[in-house]
């Protein structure tokens, strides 16, 4: 498992393969933040962080306007109090078989396999730091009263 996440816990992991809708934060050209809301995977071996979308989207567009290997974005996920945030440098894949393997990992994670798109490329985001709170204290039973 990647050392960031390593260090959060089992639990952290296990949120990060819960269904959950998430936000992608990347940086348009004038330094402003984009945030769209898009599906993650997470490869915890690998230390990477996958998304997959057009290769006409604003997202991907900022992307490929930073210099080679300093894009960096943040993906985060939100549930009540439990929250998942991992941030790195993100690459545009459009090989086949990384688009393919990244539609498969969707495909487990939200249960759903998306339409075949001429159009699809993989956001790949090598991670390099996590941050969040996924351990939310049980409720306390209330205590009875004579």
């Amino acid at each position: 498992m990647h050392a960031e996440m390593d260090r959060k816990g089992n639990g952290y992991l296990e949120f990060w393969n819960e269904y959950h809708l998430c936000t992608l934060t990347t940086l348009r050209p004038n330094g402003h933040p984009h945030v769209v809301p898009v599906g993650v995977t997470v490869d915890a071996d690998a230390g990477v962080a996958r998304v997959i979308t057009r290769k006409s989207s604003r997202k991907v567009a900022n992307i490929q306007a930073a210099l080679p290997g300093q894009a960096r974005v943040a993906v985060c996920q939100v549930d009540g109090g439990r929250w998942a945030t991992l941030e790195g440098t993100a690459e545009v894949r459009t090989h086949a078989v990384a688009v393919e393997d990244a539609v498969t990992r969707y495909g487990r994670r939200y249960g759903r396999t998306p339409a075949p798109d001429p159009e699809r490329v993989v956001i790949e985001i090598t991670i390099d730091r996590a941050m969040g709170h996924v351990d939310v204290p049980e409720p306390k039973a209330a205590s009875a009263t004579a």
